[in-house]
This record gives C-alpha cells, sequence and structure tokens, in this order.
C-alpha cells in the first residue's frame, strides 16, 4: 500500500539534465532512485543552466533541477523561488562547487611550506615557466572564462609579477586539460586555474591553495570578476553556491518521503570527481555512473532514502 502511496503522489516527473558530467549523473540518479524507490515515471531532459532555470522561474518546469548553479544566475534563481514557482531542496554538492589555483598532490606534500598565493609567489624557481625558466609559470583558462578573468586579477592583486611568476594563457580547455596532464605523469611542478567536481581532479589529485585573506563580495563585485578593473585587491574565491531545485507544483504533490529524499540527497566534491572520474575513463554515460555509484557507495545513498526504497533500490540493482 506504501507503494501504491508512493505512485500516485509521484506521478510523472520531469528532471533537468544539463550539458557536464556531474549534472548529468545526478538526474540519472535522480531517475533511478524516484523510479525504484518511489515509483515514479521519471523522465531526463535536456537543458542548461540559463534555459532552464528561466522555464523554471516562468513556467514552474521542469520539475526537478537536480545541480543549479545558484551563484551564476541569482536572480533567476530569486524569480523561481519568490514567485512561488518552485523551492529550494538539498544544497547537492555539500562543500560547493569549488575554483581557484591548484598544485598537484605531490608538490604539496614536498613542499608543506606552500599552503596560500602569497606562499607560491615565494617560490618561482620551484615552477619554471616553459618558455623561460628564470620565470615561474601560472597557468590559467582560456580568453572567455570567468575563471580566467578572476585569475588575472589575483595575479595582478597578489603581485604575480613582481614576485617573478607570468600567467600562461593555455589557449583552451584541452590545453589547460594538457598542461595538467603532462606535469602528472612526469611528476613535474604546476600550478594554475581549475574547477570541481571534475572527472580530471579525479584522475589527478590536486590541492587548492589558500588566499591568506578572506572573501571580501564588495571587492568581488568591484573589481576581482572585472578584466578592465586596473587595481585589484587580494581576495579569496567563494565556493558557488550548487543546489537542487524542485518546482513548487511537484513539492506540493510528490509527498513527504519523496521530498525528504531530495531535500537529504547530497555528495561532497571528492565524491562526485571519483566518480565522473571512472565514467571517463569508461566512456560510461550518466545511467551508468549513477548505477556504478548506487552499487559501491551503498553507505552514503541509503541515509537519503526510506527504508523501503534501500530494499527497493537495492532488488533493482
Amino acid at each position: 500500500m506504501a507503494s501504491a502511496s508512493f505512485a500516485a503522489e509521484c506521478g510523472e516527473v520531469t528532471i533537468a539534465t544539463m550539458n557536464w558530467q556531474s549534472a548529468d549523473v545526478a538526474a540519472s540518479l535522480d531517475k533511478f532512485i524516484l523510479e525504484k524507490g518511489y515509483d515514479c515515471s521519471a523522465e531526463v531532459v535536456s537543458g542548461d543552466t540559463v534555459p532552464t532555470l528561466t522555464s523554471l522561474a516562468e513556467k514552474g518546469q521542469p520539475d526537478i533541477v537536480p545541480e543549479a548553479w545558484v551563484s551564476l544566475q541569482p536572480e533567476l534563481v530569486k524569480s523561481a523561488l519568490d514567485g512561488g514557482k518552485a523551492v529550494a531542496a538539498s544544497k547537492i554538492l555539500s562543500d560547493g562547487a569549488i575554483q581557484g589555483w591548484w598544485i598537484p598532490q605531490y608538490v604539496a606534500e614536498a613542499h608543506p611550506d606552500i599552503k596560500t598565493i602569497p606562499d607560491l609567489f615565494k617560490h618561482p624557481e620551484l615552477f619554471p615557466a616553459p618558455e623561460d625558466k628564470s620565470k615561474g609559470a601560472v597557468y590559467n583558462g582560456p580568453q572567455g572564462w570567468g575563471g580566467t578573468v578572476v585569475t588575472t586579477q589575483l595575479f595582478k592583486a597578489f603581485g604575480g609579477e613582481k614576485a617573478g611568476f607570468t600567467l600562461i594563457d593555455t589557449g583552451s580547455a584541452a590545453g589547460l586539460d594538457g598542461s595538467i596532464a603532462k606535469a602528472y605523469e612526469a611528476k613535474q611542478p604546476w600550478v594554475g586555474y581549475y574547477w570541481a567536481p571534475t572527472s580530471l581532479l579525479g584522475k589527478y589529485p590536486m590541492v587548492k591553495l589558500g588566499y591568506g585573506v578572506d572573501y571580501d563580495a564588495a571587492e568581488w563585485k568591484r573589481c576581482t570578476s572585472i578584466g578592465d578593473c586596473p587595481d585589484p585587491k587580494p581576495n579569496a574565491w567563494p565556493a558557488d553556491d550548487v543546489q537542487t531545485l524542485v518546482s513548487k507544483t511537484f513539492a506540493d504533490r510528490a509527498g513527504p518521503a519523496i521530498m525528504d529524499y531530495l531535500n537529504k540527497r547530497a555528495w561532497s566534491n571528492d565524491t562526485v570527481n571519483k566518480l565522473i572520474a571512472w565514467m571517463a575513463d569508461n566512456q560510461a554515460t550518466g545511467e551508468d555512473g549513477a548505477k556504478h555509484f548506487l552499487k559501491n557507495n551503498e553507505d552514503i545513498w541509503k541515509a537519503w532514502v526510506s527504508p523501503e526504497a534501500v530494499e527497493k533500490i537495492r532488488a533493482s540493482l
């Protein structure tokens, strides 16, 4: 009877995927759990940050957006919540999406004194630039990325050039990835911009540098994130708020057991990095990744769902 009740409450549900791996596997995970654990009829629909959040704010669809990068579109999210079209559920990335400057784990272990950007800038000799070994190198993302702008501004703010460093334009996402892979395979020093969750950080363990200062939201808005601002001050990079959003109509009819799942379901960057690294190595789909996670991480997911759902999901695997 409980199973029939879940099905009646849930009915048909649409779940938004996005064009990156962590969002894709999250959508597939929700589909599997809602169908197998709660007898929903779930459909994964294609989306992307702006069109999906716009649709949610204006039409109250799709029913579930597992991985909404709130920090990228705060006004759209506010509109959806304030307008009564959506409700907020779990912060699916429990530690937030992370951007910043990273060094390989083996470099961090060999040089435990390098914990922040100011620490880094004391040692240009440890990170020689490919074209001029007398200078240290910080690898940046391609032009057009917000992270590239912020990295450039932080390089100026912390006095990178005066410290004997130069910024390296990697030209593309592939160029940035390639610079990390090349360094890692040869166990050479490297420092530069990257973000999580990503399959690359699941494959190549990296350590994020600190800043030696606290995050200043006003300074971030004034200059840290503005490419042509001439006088950036040292600042920290905040974690991005990544949250699950649920349409108000679905939240009202889904019932407490299903909303309890959507309010509890969250995983760390480390968990997602390892999962999508496995997906990349095995050319796996989001559906494959969801099943792999469920088979190998029951200690994580069983706390999200009802005891009855645990048994049904287990049986389905």
